[in-house]
């Protein structure tokens, strides 16, 4: 490990952002310039007395999961994240690993929709990131391991992951699942992690099979969409996606028209979702 380099690095990457830039209210008595210590650890989940270890140049080294975690904290840049592992001494995160790294300017948006329903996905259906709001729409969906980090695989697997859609949207989001991952694994090859779900589905899910089967090339998501939450009952909403700069995340945001009864619900799932943030439950976290 580069204690001294890892040690001003981190430094300096905190006292960049401001913590507007992350989605955190100013106060008023702020000295510090840029983010506080405790800041820094609480988005990457994680004790203040840890991280200021870290960046102190004292304590162990640091797991690549700690580390993943803090370059999302600081809204890292894929090659700044590549330079704090190589400071740490892990070596850069092979390619693979890549495609869950956090894009900065699509969580710079995210920052801003916390009172809204939104997550950013990557091509594997994994939830990278969630607004508050979004937890309180959906429950916690960036804590999985292995292939059930993909909704995909998490929506054939295991059919309770679907209790949130209303009976219409069933049919049709299966067979847009199926389609995604059939483009995903086409583009990536037989011997890609897509064409391992694929094959994992194909074992375990008659109807990803039968799905799979048709071939069938299903069109884009639909721009509605209804639900059927626990607390709120009923909603229909509108579903809106943002792809990031090279295709490989987008971000889906859920709005309701003005005035209806489905945005005054939206409304009590974003009070819902801040005072689980401000109770300190965690809600999200790095994925490698």
């Amino acid at each position: 490990m580069e204690y001294a380099d890892l040690s001003d690095f981190l430094r300096k990457r905190r006292e960049a952002l401001q913590p507007e830039d992350v989605g955190m209210p100013r106060g008023r008595r702020r000295r510090t310039p840029g983010l506080r210590r405790e800041e820094v650890a609480a988005l990457a989940s994680m004790s203040a007395d840890y991280y200021s270890r870290l960046e102190g140049g004292r304590g162990p080294q640091p797991s690549v999961e700690m580390l993943g975690a803090i370059a999302r904290a600081l809204r890292m840049t894929l090659e700044e994240r590549d330079h704090l592992f190589l400071l740490a001494g892990h070596g850069t995160p092979p390619r693979t690993t890549r495609a869950c790294h956090v894009d900065p300017g699509m969580l710079r948006i995210l920052d801003r929709l916390h009172d809204t329903p939104a997550m950013l996905l990557n091509r594997f259906g994994e939830v990278l990131a969630q607004t508050p709001a979004h937890v309180a729409f959906a429950g916690e969906l960036t804590n999985f391991e292995g292939m059930e980090r993909s909704e995909i695989y998490r929506w054939f697997a295991h059919p309770e992951s679907r209790a949130l859609y209303a009976e219409p949207e069933l049919s049709r989001h299966s067979r847009l699942q199926v389609s995604i991952l059939r483009t995903v694994a086409t583009i990536d090859g037989r011997k890609s992690y897509a064409a391992s779900i694929v094959r994992a589905l194909q074992k375990l899910s008659p109807e990803f099979s039968a799905i799979w089967d048709a071939h069938e090339v299903v069109p884009a998501h639909s721009r509605t969409k209804r639900f059927r939450h626990p607390v709120v009952g009923d909603l229909e909403l509108y579903c809106e996606l943002i792809d990031n700069r090279d295709g490989q995340q987008t971000l889906i945001v859920f709005t309701a028209e003005p005035g209806s009864e489905s945005a005054e619900k939206l409304r009590l799932l974003s009070v819902l979702g801040s005072q689980a943030m401000n109770s300190g439950q965690g809600f999200d976290r790095e994925l490698i």
